[in-house]
């Protein structure tokens, strides 16, 4: 039996302002990018060309990607990064320099924002995703630019990208499993959340996290004896989750999974838990699929889940179609009412859609806010910006990391450093009147989010439900696949791994299409009775799954001993 559900949500109001704790790893990026910038942007203001500043920083804003991945799949990442924003930018700077019409610049630019919106969705590169792309590229659209300077600004861009990336992945020579040992860490905690109270969050937390510490595991490369050590804890975090998947006790409990997640935190030896029964049955499992993922046919697999995640019927194409039309809107809007800087209106818009129409007016929210405080924030700056360019520099630098220091607590906090580091790099080429750049900023944020939220609404995603059936579907049949690995008392330990794993995935990925759905406005009735069902039934198949592997052992239904 399908539930009703309202046709169009109700908007929330209350909460989206709310401050959260600040992010475990907060200053990874905040010092990641003002090193990143530091460099470069003193060395031009040694040469006084700090006119050539926006070139160097679309380089140095690459360093904010890949913090919470494992070193190796951070390399590739962040490669992907400042060779996406080298495209970008040589689009946008070569556009510019062809034509001065406001029109065709915005379209290309709405253009840009929607490609850019569409492939980050689709690698789910993570924060700060399409904004930054989407800022650079803007930018870039409208200063003014000569086809010859193309080569030069271009080098720039790409040196300071390059230095990003040495910035970025630097770590990994004092602190090589840094990122495998934070992901290890949440998974305990989120398993002895789950074991301290379970239900039905905090098991969806604790299966999340669990996948991510695998998948961090896996892609960090090869295994090392730390490594080793942090799959054992992951085990054990898994542990903890099947056994209360019945409401069973935990063999592990769960202070002692804290007691492990905070010494993996820290620099020294990790610590090391009891054999688990079942490990090294599924610790053989990991190292196959780790042997898989480096050869030919792992990697072309992931060529084809991209191919998947773009072509027809991707969930993420009308969110990608709303962001064309909403920024595109949003530009012509804003120029048409004599904005001097219609790309502000371009990127506000951009920043505004999440993955469904809830969030995207919680973020409108938090945008508004956020600029409309940032506004004060510059006005009271700029006097002192104007004091020298190296004054000008470090007031950069500053805002540059406080946005980052900020934005985890809230997006509308970050928001409050980003709007004037933004119009701080404006002065980079030449003062213009603080009177007009916060009028024209006011307006574009207005405009930018009024309009875009208004495209949300009118660019329809009937597609979220169609995901919920297709994830419905696939968890069925890992569901039923890991069954019946379960049943055959033939099975090898490989297949029994991978059937389990592949169960925690679909779990994993039916409860992210169930979230993204229910925010979502003109859909089909969302199956609620049905995904509830999977996911009860598919935990207990894993705790299944888990007892067959002895990872656990769960006393008789009726109580017997």
């Amino acid at each position: 039996m399908r539930s009703r559900k309202p046709f169009v949500h109700k908007l929330p109001v209350t909460g989206v302002l709310r401050l959260k704790s600040p992010a475990e790893t907060w200053y990874k990026p905040a010092l990641s990018v003002v090193v990143a910038s530091a460099v470069p942007n003193l060395l031009l203001y040694s040469l006084d060309r700090l006119d050539l500043v926006m070139y160097t920083m679309a380089g140095s804003l690459c360093a904010l990607y890949g913090h919470n991945l494992p070193y190796a799949r951070r390399a590739h990442t962040v490669l992907r990064v400042v060779l996406g924003m080298a495209a970008g930018l040589a689009v946008a700077l070569v556009v510019a320099s062809l034509t001065d019409s406001t029109a065709v610049l915005i379209a290309v630019g709405a253009l840009l924002a929607a490609v850019q919106k569409t492939f980050c969705d689709a690698t789910r590169i993570g924060p700060p995703g399409n904004v930054i792309f989407a800022f650079v590229t803007s930018a870039a659209l409208f200063a003014p630019q000569e086809l010859g300077q193309v080569p030069g600004h271009m080098a720039l861009m790409l040196a300071a990208g390059a230095f990003s990336w040495l910035v970025t992945t630097g770590p990994s020579l004092w602190h090589r499993e840094g990122p495998e040992r934070l992901a290890t860490a949440r998974a305990l905690d989120a398993a002895a959340a789950h074991a301290a109270a379970p239900d039905d969050r905090t098991r969806h937390a604790a299966a999340a996290a669990v996948q991510a510490a695998w998948q961090s595991l896996l892609a960090a490369g090869r295994s090392t004896p730390v490594r080793r050590e942090l799959e054992r804890l992951v085990v054990h975090a898994e542990r903890a989750l099947a056994a209360t998947a019945d409401g069973h006790t935990p063999a592990v409990d769960h202070g002692e999974l804290r007691r492990w997640a905070t010494a993996t935190r820290g620099r020294g030896p990790v610590p090391g838990p009891p054999p688990a029964p079942g490990t090294v049955e599924q610790l053989f499992g990991i190292d196959a699929e780790r042997a898989g993922q480096r050869m030919r046919r792992g990697r072309r697999e992931a060529r084809l889940r991209l191919l998947r995640a773009l072509g027809p019927g991707s969930p993420v194409l009308p969110v990608a179609f709303r962001t064309l039309v909403g920024c595109a809107l949003a530009g012509y809007v804003s120029s048409a009412l004599g904005v001097g800087h219609p790309y502000w209106a371009i990127v506000t818009a951009a920043s505004v859609y999440q993955p469904n129409l809830t969030l995207s007016w919680s973020r409108g929210l938090q945008r508004t806010v956020g600029n409309l405080l940032g506004l004060l924030v510059f006005a009271a700056v700029i006097p002192l910006a104007r004091v020298s360019p190296l004054a000008l520099v470090l007031c950069v630098l500053v805002c540059n990391f406080a946005a980052e220091a900020l934005i985890t607590r809230n997006y509308w906090l970050g928001s409050v450093a980003v709007t004037p580091m933004a119009l701080l790099i404006l002065e980079f080429g030449g003062s213009q009147p603080a009177g007009e750049l916060i009028a024209d900023r006011a307006l574009d944020t207005v405009v930018g989010v009024a309009v875009g939220f208004l495209a949300a609404i009118a660019v329809t995603n009937r597609r979220a439900s169609g995901r919920v059936e297709r994830a419905l579907a696939a968890a069925g049949e890992a569901r039923d696949r890991a069954e019946r690995a379960v049943a055959d008392p033939t099975v090898d330990a490989l297949t029994l791994e991978t059937a389990r794993r592949r169960l925690t995935a679909s779990l994993v990925e039916l409860r992210d299409a169930g979230d993204v759905a229910s925010g979502e406005w003109w859909q089909r009735a969302l199956p609620e009775e049905e995904l509830l069902a999977a996911e009860q039934a598919g935990h207990r198949t894993l705790a299944a799954t888990a007892q067959r592997q002895g990872l656990i052992t769960l006393p008789p239904a009726n109580g017997a001993v």
